[in-house]
């Protein structure tokens, strides 16, 4: 492990392949630490999504400015562009094992160990069995010889949140995704996101009133279905601005924009650049 001033630190830094990036969800790095007495990360954000387990120690979490205590067995999420921090009790410092993540799918398998942007922690959920899977895990990663697969990879981190939900801590939090209404709402917007579907049409299909489907969609996925229509239509957006010749038109037209002005303002509210911007970076990275 390398020692800084607060902190020893193991970490696996992954590239991600094109077929991983394709998928709802792929590994970024996992790793384990001990924290010194004077251990502190925050306040700040992250791009990514973190999955963390305290091994041992005792601490404070806060992210939304809800605070929460950190206990051996406790897991907490670190979101996306929400501002977090978390630091160690002194007489108790803190050993940590985590993972991150990214894709478009993440929050939504997170939600499947109850894991949300406004419930980020739960306590008890590291069972023995999830801790020495992680630590596999990284281990097999590590070693250049084996040359460990995007499918390999892939497979241990969808493995590895297959193993949290069977805690027991995690069974009765199991979101509802498991509702057929809800499931049937959400595969609906993901065959229809172009066609010019409302969410009152979408919860019309799943047979229930808009805004308890709405509530629930938020709390099954952490993200509203205004949303998640956005994020299929720029997903996709994306995908032909890359992979296709089509004008900026096309695309707009294509993803379910009524015109070129619309889906610019909004695709560069979701990604950060304007479409021709994008289309050029992504060609340049070629």
């Amino acid at each position: 492990m390398k020692e800084d001033h607060h902190e020893f630190l193991d970490i696996v830094f992954f590239t991600p392949s094109e077929f991983e990036k394709a998928g709802g969800a792929w590994p970024i790095r996992i790793g384990r630490n001990i924290g010194k007495s004077n251990y502190r990360i925050g306040p700040r954000t992250t791009p990514y999504h973190y999955l963390l387990f305290v091994m041992e120690g005792e601490g404070t979490f806060i992210q939304n400015g809800q605070e929460y205590p950190l206990r051996p067995r406790d897991a907490f999420c670190l979101f996306p562009h929400i501002t977090h921090e978390y630091w160690t009790d002194p007489e108790h410092p803190l050993q940590k094992i985590f993972i991150a993540f990214d894709g478009t799918y993440a929050t939504e398998l997170l939600s499947r160990i109850g894991l949300t942007p406004e419930s980020p922690y739960r306590s008890s959920v590291l069972t023995p069995e999830t801790a020495s899977s992680m630590r596999a895990f990284m281990e097999d990663v590590r070693k250049p010889q084996d040359h460990a697969s995007d499918l390999g990879r892939l497979a241990r981190f969808l493995g590895l949140f297959e193993r949290i939900a069977r805690s027991p801590a995690i069974q009765n939090l199991q979101p509802d995704s498991t509702i057929p209404w809800l499931q049937k709402g959400k595969e609906y917007m993901e065959l229809h996101f172009a066609g010019g579907i409302t969410v009152e049409g979408v919860s019309a299909h799943a047979g229930v009133d808009r805004t308890h489907f709405a509530k629930q969609f938020r709390k099954a996925y952490g993200v509203s279905p205004v949303q998640y229509i956005q994020q299929l239509k720029t997903d996709q957006a994306r995908r032909l601005l890359v992979q296709t010749a089509l004008s900026l038109t096309e695309v707009a037209h294509s993803v379910g924009y009524p015109d070129l002005f619309s889906f610019s303002k909004a695709f560069k509210k979701q990604v950060g650049l304007p479409p021709n911007r994008y289309r050029i970076a992504e060609q340049n990275k070629a």
